[in-house]
């Protein structure tokens, strides 16, 4: 579990933005819309930024479930800056749930993944990019691919 948690810190090393706009999050939400659309995902795609929501489409088969697991994943990586799945796999890495480590309650936050933290290189976590309605590992993936290819870009 000790290399999932390395993996997952080495990836919001790599993932951070020189500048991240209201354009950049809106990209970034059409990205995974598109993502999501071609292989007919039933996800819910959720930006928030500076402390606003910037894109959040729900498509065919999601659940309305999907948008308070995207609240729940949002609010913690706010708090802890990291993916809510590398929040997830620490604590079970140490044996904890989140709720038992941080005294949080799981009906207001989430340590599944699906939530990545926007970075600035100089400047901490920004907001959030969070997908919902896939397993943990397929909803963080689906993210970090975005991400990528958005950085990819800005080269």
């Amino acid at each position: 579990m000790d290399a999932q948690v390395d993996m997952l810190l080495a990836q919001e090393s790599k993932l951070q933005f020189s500048s991240f706009s209201f354009e950049d999050g809106v990209s970034v939400g059409l990205d995974l819309l598109d993502r999501a659309r071609l292989d007919k995902l039933p996800v819910v795609v959720d930006v928030f930024a500076y402390g606003q929501q910037l894109f959040h489409a729900a498509l065919p088969r999601s659940q309305a479930d999907n948008g308070e697991w995207v609240a729940r994943k949002r609010r913690t990586v706010l708090r802890f800056s990291h993916s809510s799945l590398y929040m997830g796999t620490y604590c079970k890495s140490i044996g904890m749930e989140l709720d038992q480590k941080y005294y949080l309650p799981p009906c207001t936050y989430a340590s599944q993944g699906g939530g990545f933290p926007i970075l600035l290189r100089d400047g901490g976590v920004i907001g959030v990019v969070t997908v919902s309605g896939l397993a943990e590992e397929d909803d963080h993936a689906l993210v970090v691919a975005a991400l990528e290819a958005h950085l990819t870009k800005q080269q």
